[in-house]
């Protein structure tokens, strides 16, 4: 009984959407046995002759028919000809409204002729409705390439035609001529095809624009005869309209004249045509909006059919689906909770080793800066003898025969003591202790200082050291110049120890200026060794060296990891340009700001060393080469040094004697030099104090300045300045400020 009742629904449900196929069928009169084909072709040879009236009836029933039978492709050729139909009648509304209808079911049809004519259909729309015709010769042009895919010479014949009106329009008449000679010869096989008319009309027409006369009127007579033979109005109406304009031209005014009277007639019937037309241009639209719904009410009642007979088996099927969603949603549910509940347990146990191992790593943290605070002290404590006694005896003249090996003895020494600053400064960076204090400097004096520092070096290894700062920057600056001393000394070194007899090039010049601020591009260009492009980027690795067989040097490489640390700490990457054998350039960009030279502090002093003569100088110091060498130190410039072993002795002896400074070194038994300062600084805030400290000053300056004492000096020192600074502090002291002559450092 279930399986009669849905075939009699179905039944009558097919025989509902027969009988308003049928109604559709009737109504459309007298073509209903027309085919497709036929009632093209009979529109086509209405348009051509200019009847727009019977073309648009036979397009609107083509488009009934089409639409009764849902064929998408003659439904787009119908809306496609009552586009040309509504153009012909100046109606670019309707126009471009079935143009767009035509494109939509185009692109149902997946044909690519079809393609091609709809982009030749909206190149001839936005000829007529586009001023300047950019877009019209866009889809002209996809029309001729996809006939030309298609090796569609028809349709190909047919494009370049339309292009040609749309030229000629623009007045654009070397694109005309193309187009013209491309349909010329596609048209020469086809003799009948009604384009040659209108062909031999646009040929004359370009002529006539160039003046050429008589080939204008040898193709405009050749259009004229054709389309009176083949009763084309429209096309002889244009023929006879150019044929006037050329013989006007020619001063030949009674024949002028006779195809101006031609050209009156054709016009009055093509007016007649077009006016009774569009009597029936809305009329036409009525009927055939009538006529949609009429199809797609038959479209409704057949899927309303079609749905009774199928909802009941779609119920079923939906009460399944929704029963099994519900099912897996449910098992989903318990499989998610147990799995959170696992991950729950996991999370808790990989957080609490997580805390274990955090904790541990920050011990770890915490011994490694305790374990290079201690290495710093014990390291640089020794290395103060060997590198002071060294400087002493090689200042000796009776050990001028032992001056090669004193010479290699201070540059092993310095040597060491450059890799104990390199590791020690690595390791500040990585943790993050690294102090600097902005300042305000000359970039100009900076680089000259840092140069000078290498004279040593650079004669030895038979070098020029060329600078070169831009006349554009700015004087004073404000920014890390420490940090920017440190990247320029390695880099500086680096090119000095790789170079032999060369040329190394430090360069400054401003890449971008603001009002108050500037970037400077730096560059340190050497002819040295190189680096092997495979090597270039593994240079920037710590403990990574340049290898050459070739070469004597050998680094601690570190120097270019700091270099890059330091860089990213300024928002700046290091670049390097290397060939191997020619040479390496290293270049890093940073912003300052731009100091106001007022605020700029004064260059420092180079004292008079003769003002040391006869001083008494107080040594707190308990390591007993560290006291030879100090005292041999100040000896040499005449000054007398009295020794105390600890700090407690050194109290005693502030107390007792009368001294024009104290050099107070900082770790200390009995009482350090902390301690002992703050001890003096009770009963005697006159006398300058000085620490000795083999300790990162970064780490313990605050803590010194806060005891009372007045500079520092780090252990090991260079002679020249640590003499300076007794000097300075001296001078001080004394009011002595005349003695003071200024020069650049």
């Amino acid at each position: 009984m279930k399986r009669i009742l849905l075939f009699l629904l179905f039944f009558s449900g097919f025989f509902v959407f027969a009988q308003e196929r049928d109604i559709a069928q009737d109504s459309l009169g007298p073509y209903r046995d027309f085919t497709f084909t036929e009632l093209e072709e009979s529109a086509d040879i209405y348009y051509n002759r200019g009847d727009y009236q019977n073309s648009l009836r036979l397009n609107i029933t083509l488009l009934k028919k089409a639409l009764a039978e849902q064929n998408n492709y003659f439904i787009h050729q119908g809306y496609r000809n009552l586009g040309y139909d509504y153009l012909a009648l100046r109606d670019t509304t309707l126009a471009r409204e079935s143009f767009q209808k035509a494109t939509a079911y185009a692109k149902r049809t997946k044909n690519d002729t079809v393609a091609a004519l709809t982009y030749m259909d909206l190149a001839n729309l936005y000829s007529e409705i586009d001023s300047n015709n950019t877009k019209a010769f866009v889809y002209h042009d996809r029309s001729i390439e996809a006939f030309e895919q298609l090796k569609d010479s028809a349709g190909l014949a047919d494009a370049h035609f339309n292009a040609i009106i749309t030229a000629l329009e623009a007045k654009n008449f070397q694109k005309a001529y193309y187009h013209i000679l491309n349909a010329r010869k596609l048209n020469e096989f086809k003799k009948h095809h009604f384009n040659h008319v209108g062909l031999d009309i646009l040929t004359g027409e370009y002529y006539l624009a160039k003046e050429n006369y008589v080939l204008a009127d040898s193709y405009l007579q050749n259009a004229i005869a054709a389309a009176e033979e083949e009763q084309l109005p429209a096309e002889a109406e244009s023929a006879y309209l150019a044929l006037s304009k050329s013989l006007f031209a020619q001063d030949r005014f009674k024949e002028a004249y006779q195809a101006r009277a031609k050209y009156a007639t054709f016009l009055e019937t093509n007016l007649r045509n077009i006016n009774e037309a569009n009597s029936e241009t809305v009329s036409a639209k009525f009927q055939l909006s009538e006529y949609k719904k009429d199809v797609e009410n038959a479209e409704l009642k057949n899927q309303i059919q079609a749905e009774i007979v199928t909802n009941k088996s779609k119920l079923n099927t939906i009460l399944i689906i929704v029963t099994a969603c519900f099912l897996i949603v449910v098992i989903g549910l318990f499989v998610a909770f147990w799995k959170r509940k696992k991950l729950i347990g996991r999370l808790r146990t990989k957080n609490w080793e997580y805390l274990n191992a955090k904790k541990e790593a920050e011990k770890l943290a915490l011994a490694k800066s305790n374990f290079f605070s201690t290495v710093s002290h014990e390291l640089r404590t020794p290395l103060y003898g060997v590198i002071g006694l060294s400087t002493i005896l090689l200042e000796d003249e009776s050990l001028k025969n032992h001056e090669d090996d004193l010479k290699s003895l201070k540059f092993s020494a310095d040597y060491l003591l450059a890799l104990i600053n390199d590791v020690l400064q690595l390791n500040k960076i990585d943790s993050k202790k690294l102090e600097e204090e902005l300042s305000v400097f000359n970039v100009k004096r900076l680089v000259q200082t840092i140069v000078s520092s290498f004279e040593y070096m650079r004669l030895q290894n038979g070098n020029t050291i060329l600078v070169s700062i831009g006349d554009n920057t700015p004087t004073s600056l404000r920014g890390y110049s420490v940090r920017l001393s440190q990247i320029l000394m390695n880099l500086i070194g680096n090119a000095c120890k790789f170079t032999e007899n060369g040329e190394i090039h430090i360069l400054v010049e401003t890449v971008k200026k603001r009002q108050d601020s500037v970037t400077l591009l730096f560059q340190v260009k050497d002819t040295g060794i190189g680096i092997a492009e495979d090597k270039q980027e593994s240079v920037f690795d710590e403990f990574s060296q340049v290898e050459s067989q070739t070469y004597h040097q050998q680094g601690t490489g570190l120097g270019l990891p700091i270099v890059r640390k330091l860089l990213e700490l300024s928002n700046s990457t290091i670049r390097l340009e290397s060939e191997l054998g020619v040479g390496s350039i290293f270049s890093f960009e940073i912003q300052y700001e731009i100091a106001d030279i007022s605020t700029a502090k004064e260059e420092p002093f180079h004292l008079d060393v003769q003002l040391l003569s006869g001083k008494s100088i107080l040594v707190v110091e308990d390591n007993r080469i560290n006291q030879i060498v100090t005292r041999k130190i100040l000896e040499k410039n005449e000054m007398r040094c009295t020794l105390a072993e600890n700090g407690q002795e050194g109290v005693t002896a502030v107390k007792q004697g009368d001294f024009d400074l104290v050099l107070m070194d900082i770790n200390m038994p009995v009482m350090d030099g902390i301690e002992a300062t703050k001890e003096i600084r009770k009963f005697n805030n006159s006398t300058p104090i000085i620490a000795l400290t083999a300790v990162e000053v970064a780490e313990m300056r605050h803590e010194i300045y806060r005891a009372g004492m007045k500079d520092i000096i780090v252990k090991p020192y260079d002679v020249k300045k640590f003499n300076q600074t007794i000097l300075k502090n001296l001078s001080a002291s004394d009011g002595q400020n005349a003695s003071l002559r200024a020069i650049s450092s």
